[in-house]
């Protein structure tokens, strides 16, 4: 049979292997800021395990040592692109919220009267 009239074979796929990403001689180590921040991601989130791919001793040790590194502010606990971005949209949360008090208090106010 031709190779052209075999319509349900799925084509074969080259397989690339990626390396780990921890080397067996790199030390997980709150004051090695370069293999840290591979594992957090844009915002400052810690990226989960699976994203990683690291064993769940890894992630332990990783995550303890992004933590320690964010208490002794050698890594920031969120990008500051972001907390610019959030700043502006808290304000305009609380115009909202003051409006909404104010209506429930003038609806007091009225059934009071």
């Amino acid at each position: 049979m031709d190779k052209s009239k075999r319509p349900f074979l799925k084509s074969k796929r080259s397989f690339r292997r990626r390396l780990p990403p921890i080397q067996s001689g790199d030390r997980i180590d709150y004051r090695n800021m370069s293999l840290i921040s591979r594992f957090i991601s844009e915002q400052g989130k810690i990226l989960s395990r699976r994203v990683n791919r690291l064993t769940l001793k890894q992630q332990r040790l990783i995550t303890i040592a992004i933590k320690q590194a964010r208490i002794l502010s050698l890594l920031p606990f969120l990008n500051n692109e972001k907390q610019f971005e959030r700043k502006e949209s808290i304000a305009r949360t609380t115009g909202l919220r003051t409006r909404t008090r104010n209506r429930t208090r003038n609806r007091t106010r009225t059934r009071n009267n």
